[in-house]
């Protein structure tokens, strides 16, 4: 097993490579606004790093969000080329069970990630590896209290104290991914990389949808852009 797995659905453009066993090489650059120049700079650093070649690689796997749309897509668009340039399978994992994966927490938190519009996205978990409630999107004040918080720190004064990683690492992922791949079959594996593709709104994502699926976006909100209206009428 050679797992590539990298995420762009924060701020932080990150990849690893997993062998299996253990994590051999990691590159993580914070840059919001760079997310398609510095990712297959990170992926060719990662392969060098571990003395790889791409061509050894036996699954792909992107961070599925949620995320800003645009650097969201570098990841998963370069998932896709990858996967069918090499004929390997491709896998989505939900950004947040990464970071909830890296804190290693045997109890319940939630993990928040900066959704712009003066919103997070978050879910909760009742530890390290098991998601029991989102991901969602909401205003600072309507996340869940009563936890601890791992993720961003935008809203402490709101939400509270937030401890852990501020944005997810392509290490946890790829270790969380080849965790769930070891329990597959090859047929299983590919299965779950050919399930029907689309879009994973809000409450398909909060019914789980499985922690390892297809490399899909999770969208929690309708899209800006819109079909134009008719015409208005011009009148004298």
């Amino acid at each position: 097993m050679l797992v590539l797995a990298f995420d762009t659905a924060t701020p932080a453009v990150t990849a690893a490579l997993h062998d299996g066993t253990r994590v051999l090489a990691e590159s993580t650059t914070v840059d919001a606004r760079r997310h398609g120049e510095l990712l297959a700079p990170a992926i060719e650093a990662v392969l060098a790093e571990s003395g790889a070649s791409l061509g050894e690689v036996t699954a792909v796997v992107a961070g599925a969000g949620p995320g800003p749309y645009t650097g969201l897509r570098v990841g998963l668009i370069t998932a896709r080329a990858l996967g069918a340039t090499l004929g390997v399978p491709v896998f989505g994992i939900c950004t947040l069970d990464a970071l909830a994966y890296a804190t290693e927490s045997a109890d319940p938190f939630v993990v928040v990630t900066d959704a712009r519009r003066k919103e997070l996205f978050w879910a909760r978990y009742g530890d390290a590896r098991t998601r029991v409630d989102g991901p969602r999107v909401a205003r600072p004040h309507d996340v869940p209290d009563g936890l601890p918080i791992v993720g961003v720190r935008l809203y402490e004064e709101i939400v509270g104290e937030v401890s852990g990683p501020e944005h997810p690492s392509a290490g946890a992922l790829a270790a969380f991914a080849a965790e769930r791949l070891a329990g597959l079959t090859p047929e299983q594996a590919l299965a779950v990389a050919r399930l029907p593709e689309g879009r994973i709104d809000s409450e398909e994502a909060a019914q789980g949808r499985g922690v390892l699926g297809p490399a899909v976006p999770i969208y929690l909100r309708r899209p800006d852009a819109q079909i134009p209206g008719a015409p208005k009428k011009v009148t004298a």
